[in-house]
């Protein structure tokens, strides 16, 4: 893994091999990033979230916040984003809104 020093990065956080964390990221605990993936500056990984392999992020992108459905109250739910994946600049992905829901974003 390769990460910027100014990226905060949980030590609970899971990051294969050749994943690159830009200045400012913010990484948390139930995360999941898959080989040769690029998380670009400023951008939030947070939540029950596994992103695939080489992937790219861009920055500004907010990834596996609360749901901003007024239905959530809490519950456990998942995002899932396959291999491949470009999410571009100040995009958002979030989980889904009940118990054991899952976002899922295809390869």
């Amino acid at each position: 893994m390769k990460a910027h020093p100014n990226a905060v990065i949980s030590q609970k956080a899971k990051l294969a091999d050749k994943v690159e964390v830009g200045p400012y990221a913010v990484i948390g605990d139930n995360v999941m990033i898959g080989q040769g993936t690029k998380i670009g500056p400023h951008c939030v990984i947070d939540g029950n979230t596994t992103i695939g392999n080489n992937c790219e992020i861009f920055s500004g992108a907010v990834v596996g916040s609360r749901p901003q459905d007024l239905k959530y109250k809490g519950e456990k739910s998942l995002l899932e984003i396959g291999n491949n994946n470009i999410i571009r600049e100040y995009c958002t992905l979030n989980p889904g809104t009940t118990e054991a829901s899952k976002t899922v974003v295809g390869k």
